[in-house]
């Protein structure tokens, strides 16, 4: 049976550190290497989150738009955009979750997902945070 999902790209400047506070400096750069020194450094992350579903016979949509822009703009810009991922988020703050593009895609899909509802599912979410490094999140 044929699917058919809807991508919809967002784009935020963030500033993070990658450290785990239980680790001395040293060990710390030799997991994260310069990523891990202080104070921070920034990106400019590029965000696909695609979602899927039927189509809805009126509108034409497999979401409506509005809706999934919303959700975006909450759930992603106002949260990440121009923000220090480590201090801003609590999710990431110190001795949490790293805010590496991994666990960002991941949480990114579980805070649309959970906004969305049944309405529609999430089935991908692409970050990157350079042209060189991306994570790609992909429901099972």
């Amino acid at each position: 049976m044929a699917r058919i999902s809807l991508t919809r790209r967002v784009v935020f400047a963030a500033a993070h550190r990658y450290r785990r506070p239980e680790w001395s400096e040293e060990r710390n750069f030799e997991v994260f290497g310069k990523c891990s020194r202080a104070p921070w450094h920034g990106h400019t992350y590029t965000c696909d989150v695609s979602v899927a579903g039927p189509i809805d016979a009126i509108t034409g949509f497999v979401v409506d738009l509005r809706r999934l822009d919303e959700i975006l703009a909450r759930e992603v810009m106002e949260r990440f955009d121009h923000r220090n991922i480590n201090t801003d988020v609590p999710e990431f703050a110190e001795g949490l979750l790293v805010p590496s593009c991994e666990n960002l895609a991941a949480y990114i899909a579980a805070r649309v997902q959970t906004a969305l509802g049944d309405s529609a599912r999430v089935t991908r979410v692409w970050l990157s945070e350079d042209p060189t490094l991306w994570a790609e999140w992909v429901a099972d």
